[in-house]
């Protein structure tokens, strides 16, 4: 595959009259696997946008092998770049095949129909990311992470030699986190694939990518390698957490540890959660705010959730970063569950690293669930953790939010003053 170039110069986008980004500068040329870093609202996925010629920057230049891609036709930019984004909402009830053939829509000419070739492509791409099985499903009725895979297949349908990804694991579970990702790092260096993709999850984003970008407030705060980017420094000025920075045993790659920070003082009743995945961000906060004496685990270390507990200073029991539980950790889990006085267990996928969760989740004296998605559509093993939190279903109270979690958990809490 012939390799291309990508030239950001001197960019800065706004919404109306607000900036986003100003003075971005980088450049990346095949086999560069970058990575783009930051708070919320620092400009990660506007820059995303901005390169990939959904969002013209107010000035400046994003150039693809030396040309302006605001002069070059969507069809010649989609030939050498895939845009794998947050959210792809599809509204018709496509087949994840028919999906995936999109991608081939830049290599055809006009009316002309996707041929055995297109098929070939298409296939490849779908067993590259272990989506076909999927291929006569509608999109429509498939779960996030099945969603998010057929995406994938059909950026990589494109043959493109650069692709963007806003957040590309956030769906997934572990081991397809892992799979992915091992995927587009093997494309990025045999096949000089340059990669541009955005994490919030630090340890991931260090454990993958080549350089670093740490945007802040709409600008570059640092740029380069991890250990030049992810210093304790950097990370305690943007993000606003102490932390302790440290090199894996195993990979050596870096590992961000938070420091604990706690605001409030735990004057109510214990709560234990079991969560992944960003999904009790907004939930512990509210149970600290509310004076509950939270504890969370098992918990991937560099997780969202992860990163919220250490900064509310709750107990947490931990992993490493794309771990199985252990049975250390899963009877430290069980101790916190047992001295609980309530356990919630959030809408998070179940795979064989964190089946153990839901075991450990059976001994909870007054269990509270919270629901969004069918665990039919959450499950990666086969049909075991089915079974399993059936059977926790079944005794437990389920709500279909963190805010009904609250609410729920403050009259239990009354009626067991009575």
């Amino acid at each position: 595959m012939q390799s291309v170039t990508l030239r950001i110069n001197n960019i800065a986008c706004r919404y109306e009259t607000t900036n986003v980004l100003e003075n971005i500068n980088f450049s990346a040329t095949g086999g560069d696997f970058i990575g783009v870093i930051g708070p919320n609202a620092s400009g990660k996925s506007t820059l995303l946008k901005s390169i990939s010629k959904v969002l013209k920057p107010h000035t400046g230049v994003v150039l693809l092998n030396e040309r302006d891609v605001y002069t070059l036709k969507s069809a010649e930019i989609a030939k050498n770049l895939a845009v794998v984004p947050q959210e792809s909402v599809i509204s018709f009830a496509f087949t994840a095949l028919e999906v995936v053939l999109m991608g081939r829509t830049p290599h055809l000419n006009r009316f002309e129909m996707e041929g055995t070739k297109d098929l070939i492509i298409a296939k490849k791409a779908m067993e590259l990311t272990n989506a076909w099985h999927l291929r006569e499903r509608p999109i429509n009725t498939l779960s996030g992470g099945e969603k998010q895979r057929v995406i994938i297949a059909r950026a990589l349908a494109q043959e493109p030699k650069a692709l963007l990804l806003d957040e590309p694991t956030d769906h997934l579970d572990i081991n397809y986190q892992i799979e992915i990702l091992d995927l587009i790092k093997r494309l990025n260096k045999e096949e000089e694939m340059v990669v541009i993709a955005v994490f919030h999850d630090l340890n991931i984003a260090s454990q993958y990518c080549d350089r670093l970008i740490l945007l802040s407030k709409g600008r570059i705060f640092a740029a380069g390698r991890a250990g030049d980017v992810l210093t304790r420094e950097n990370i305690e000025k943007v993000y606003g957490i102490k932390v302790t920075v440290k090199q894996d045993d195993i990979s050596g790659r870096l590992i961000i540890h938070p420091q604990r920070k706690r605001m409030t003082k735990a004057t109510k009743g214990r709560v234990h959660i079991v969560a992944g995945c960003g999904s009790a961000v907004s939930l512990m906060n509210g149970l600290v705010d509310d004076g509950y004496n939270v504890s969370l685990g098992v918990i991937n270390i560099g997780d969202s959730d992860y990163i919220t507990a250490k900064a509310l200073e709750l107990d947490v029991v931990e992993e490493k970063p794309f771990s199985h539980i252990t049975e250390e950790s899963y009877e430290k889990n069980l101790e916190l569950i047992r001295q609980a006085d309530y356990v919630i267990l959030t809408n998070i996928p179940i795979g064989f690293a964190n089946i153990k969760n839901l075991k450990a989740a059976e001994q909870a004296e007054n269990l509270i669930i919270i629901e969004k998605e069918p665990i039919e559509d959450r499950d990666y093993t086969g049909g075991e953790a089915i079974k399993l939190y059936r059977q926790l279903r079944a005794n437990a109270t389920l709500v279909g939010d963190s805010h009904a979690a609250l609410q729920i958990l403050k009259s239990m809490e009354s009626q067991a003053k009575r």
